[in-house]
C-alpha cells in the first residue's frame, strides 16, 4: 500500500520505539506507524484511514502519546545523526491571507 515504510526503513525506526509494556498488549507497531505515515503524507483526516491500519482512534492516540512523550523528535535526531544530519525536512503547511480593507487602501491602485 501507499506510503508504507520498506524493511529497511522499519529496521531502523522499531528500535527506537518505546516498548515498555502495561497492561493490555499493543497492537502491530508497523501496522500503526504505516497508519501515521498514511495520514501525514497524504494529508487525509484521521477518520479517512483505511481499515488496513487499524481503527483510526489507535493511530491516532498513538501519534499524540509518543509526540508527548518526545519519541518522535528522538526518532528525528537519531536518524539525522546516524546520516551525519544529512536528513532535510520541508514543512508543506500552507496558508492563506486575506486582505483587510484597510490594507488594501494603504497598499494603493
Amino acid at each position: 500500500m501507499r506510503y508504507e515504510l520498506a524493511d529497511y526503513e522499519w529496521s531502523t525506526i522499531e528500535p527506537m520505539l518505546p516498548n515498555k509494556p502495561r497492561g493490555v498488549p499493543r497492537v502491530n507497531d508497523r501496522r500503526v506507524l504505516n497508519g501515521i505515515f498514511w495520514v501525514l503524507r497524504s494529508g487525509a483526516p484521521w477518520r479517512d484511514l483505511p481499515e488496513a491500519f487499524g481503527p483510526y482512534t489507535t493511530c491516532y492516540n498513538r501519534f499524540i502519546r509518543w509526540r508527548r512523550a518526545g519519541v518522535w523528535g528522538r526518532i528525528i535526531d537519531a536518524l539525522a545523526t546516524a546520516h551525519d544530519a544529512a536528513v532535510q525536512m520541508i514543512d508543506t503547511s500552507c496558508g492563506t491571507m486575506a486582505q483587510t480593507p484597510q490594507a488594501e487602501i494603504e497598499a494603493g491602485p
